[in-house]
């Protein structure tokens, strides 16, 4: 547990204020793979109130780089899905008792590389590889933690998609309903082959050390996160936007016929993409970034069935809700429509239509609104 977890509130079985941060000691645990944590902190939040019946919980997964912050509540900082979560509106914290959980082998609350060991010393390079699966399981403590049998609806957008899917596949009786946008039932190839570049710049960055870079005094593999973040990022926007939006365009003042050429000025789309660089490397740990981007190479639900067909059949009592972004360049949408297919009682894709490309399931998330407010989240459901 890191010294910033240690300032968060431990449960204690009542969580006053919405969106705030809590962590939960959960006791040892043994990966999928074989690694072993002899203590495990769960951070998540929490929004609304528990039905008696227990009947009204919803668990929001969130993406790679995101955290359980999904609505202010009473927190004065704003969710990422802030238009999509909260009193009156579609995920409606008035009705449903919502609960975000930061994802195993984060920097956000959860346990993760940068957690202290039990000699107090981070655990860096040997912090156990993390699948999607294990991530689950631990989710599966803390709902029982807090007195959630079954989950209303289990929503989720890209590897928050991913987990939404698990969800059903590994619990499949503590799921009514599950709604997976812009994900997948396993890993493709050219998923792969991007995380890969992202982790090997990670990884090659002189300052990396292996993975234990916390107790050096340079501030680490900052570098190689960077390049990491400009690949990923290109990955989740579409071309078109990036061409309407930038085309050839110099940024401002700079001039990238310059000579030398280490000291050319820089296009406008890579201006753009050295302050997407900057604003990760100054919130997140490298480390967490190769655990999150391993466990989201690593996604197979057939893993452990014997075939994506057989998870799948596990979710017979599952309702799904399956959408996808039309323009989306990293989770195809045709993946989406494989899914949908595959599933035992198979379901229509629904889209969302957005220029922008993989992200517009966090941008124009309210397109599912209706849907979601007229079947899965209304008050008849």
């Amino acid at each position: 547990m890191s010294a910033q977890e240690a300032q968060w509130s431990e449960f204690v079985g009542n969580h006053a204020g919405d969106g705030i941060l809590h962590a939960l000691r959960t006791g040892p645990y043994s990966f999928e793979t074989g690694g072993f944590l002899p203590e495990v902190v769960i951070g998540y939040e929490t929004w609304g109130t528990l039905d008696e019946q227990g009947s009204n919980a919803v668990l929001i997964q969130h993406a790679l780089t995101g955290d359980s912050h999904v609505s202010s509540g009473d927190s004065a900082e704003a969710g990422w899905w802030e238009g999509f979560v909260g009193p009156g509106k579609t995920v409606d914290t008035e009705r449903f008792f919502v609960v975000c959980v930061n994802m195993l082998g984060g920097c956000y609350g959860s346990s993760g590389p940068s957690s202290l060991d039990p000699e107090g010393v981070p655990w860096g390079s040997r912090f156990p590889f993390t699948t999607v699966k294990d991530s689950v399981r631990i989710e599966a403590r803390l709902a029982d933690e807090l007195g959630v049998d079954v989950w209303h609806t289990v929503l989720g957008g890209s590897m928050g998609g991913a987990r939404a899917l698990e969800w059903a596949v590994e619990f499949p009786q503590r799921v009514e309903r599950a709604v997976v946008v812009a994900a997948t039932t396993a890993s493709s190839a050219e998923q792969i082959a991007f995380a890969q570049a992202q982790c090997a710049a990670i990884r090659l960055d002189p300052a990396f050390a292996d993975g234990d870079y916390y107790a050096a005094q340079a501030p680490g593999p900052v570098a190689g996160l960077g390049i990491a973040r400009r690949i990923a990022h290109i990955t989740y926007r579409s071309e078109p936007e990036m061409e309407v939006r930038f085309g050839r365009a110099h940024q401002l003042g700079e001039n990238p016929l310059g000579s030398p050429a280490r000291d050319r000025g820089r296009y406008q789309v890579e201006s753009y993409l050295d302050h997407q660089a900057s604003k990760l490397v100054s919130r997140f740990d490298a480390n967490s970034y190769l655990v999150l981007t391993e466990a989201l190479m690593s996604h197979d639900v057939g893993r452990g069935y014997g075939s994506v067909d057989a998870a799948l059949a596990r979710t017979a009592g599952v309702r799904f809700l399956v959408a996808a972004v039309d323009s989306d360049r990293l989770y195809w949408p045709e993946q989406s429509e494989r899914l949908a297919a595959s599933l035992p009682v198979p379901v229509p894709v629904n889209y969302i239509t957005s220029p922008i490309g993989h992200d517009g399931f966090l941008t124009d998330i309210d397109q599912l609104s209706p849907v979601l407010e007229s079947d899965f989240l209304s008050p008849e459901h």
